[in-house]
């Protein structure tokens, strides 16, 4: 095992959850060499999926108990993308906003975009961020946008309501590890243990309380804008690469799980999708009159998907026509489909 990884979990999470995680997920065959106490861009991304990612086994039973099971088959789960939901709303508390908030980080971490998603009938836009180190392996991310002005005069007022007194998590000595890491790709593994601690905070939800009147008025015109409201910039989900998504979901379906009754598959047939739906939460809002009050509400979810290779590159995984150094060579399809993608939000349109 990686002892820089190892370190840098072992310190957010504990020694046997930390084992427990690498035990769980699959690791890159690339991080079976480090340098002892430099820890490079890619371990740190690295680190930092697998902390959100337990995060979701935390937050939803459903996929917890389904990696138990994978765990007890002697298998390992294969971290893909973790997805979460962004406002590009200006001018609201310290937090940048949209992607802004998120790409800071994934910057200096070694990712770059990858593709641009138009999400048109939830009104948001997606963008997916792969890493250059090794794409295949190290998770990608999905960070969409909702468009406030795209919808009516009191919906925007609900989302300045609660939005207004967004905090900013990211310390300035977290702002300057992070331009360290993106001029040099490596920190030392002090500084890292820092940064990792400061920048997870960072995927979680930044505004206060709100009130349920607000809520529902987000809720009536957008149910990922009512999302964002109670859940933040948590991951709305993680999503486990499969061989087989179709055996998956048939074998869910046997054990009454709530999966999604379609396979979603893209337009070019190879990229294919399902999800549970997501697991319902408990939390606090006030009331007319100014009381907490409790509302249980769609949390995040878990998500498969099984990817096909191609065999020319050519507009796949951001490379670039017949002279790139990997064309006529099989690749996996690291892209998204926009359908695909708006069909697997409505997991936490439940309520």
């Amino acid at each position: 095992m990686n002892h820089n990884i190892k370190a840098l979990l072992t310190q957010a999470l504990g020694h046997v959850q930390c084992q427990d995680l690498v035990n769980l997920m699959h690791i890159s065959p690339q991080f079976r060499m480090w340098e002892e106490g430099v820890v490079s861009r890619a371990e740190l991304a690295q680190a930092l999926n697998m902390l959100l990612f337990s995060g979701i086994l935390e937050r939803v039973p459903t996929g917890r108990s389904y990696t138990q099971e994978v765990v007890a088959r002697g298998e390992k789960v294969m971290l893909d993308h973790g997805a979460l939901r962004t406002v590009r709303w200006f001018g609201l508390g310290a937090l940048p906003p949209g992607e802004a908030a998120i790409t800071r980080i994934l910057k200096p971490l070694g990712y770059r975009l990858n593709g641009v998603f138009p999400l048109d009938r939830l009104k948001m836009t997606g963008r997916s961020y792969v890493h250059v180190d090794d794409p295949d392996n190290i998770s990608q991310f999905f960070v969409s946008e909702l468009h406030p002005e795209r919808f009516s005069p009191a919906f925007q007022d609900a989302v300045t309501r609660v939005l207004a007194d967004s905090i900013d998590p990211l310390t300035p000595a977290a702002l300057s590890m992070l331009h360290e890491l993106e001029r040099d790709g490596r920190l030392s593994l002090a500084q890292a243990q820092i940064l990792l601690g400061n920048i997870k905070e960072c995927f979680e939800r930044q505004h206060g309380i709100f009130s349920e009147n607000d809520y529902e008025i987000l809720l009536a015109e957008s149910a990922e804008m009512a999302w964002i409201a109670t859940e933040g910039n948590a991951f709305n989900h993680a999503t486990d690469r499969v061989a087989d998504v179709y055996a998956v979901s048939d074998e869910q379906k046997r054990l009454g799980r709530p999966i999604k009754a379609e396979v979603e598959v893209s337009a070019s047939g190879r990229v294919k999708q399902t999800a549970f739906k997501a697991d319902m939460v408990v939390r606090q809002m006030l009331n007319a009159d100014g009381n907490l009050i409790e509302r249980q509400v769609p949390g995040s979810f878990y998500e498969f998907i099984t990817r096909d290779a191609v065999t020319s590159t050519d507009g796949v995984n951001g490379t670039e026509g017949a002279e790139n150094k990997y064309a006529n060579t099989p690749r996996l399809d690291l892209g998204f489909d926009t359908s695909n993608a708006q069909a697997i939000f409505k997991m936490t349109a439940n309520a």
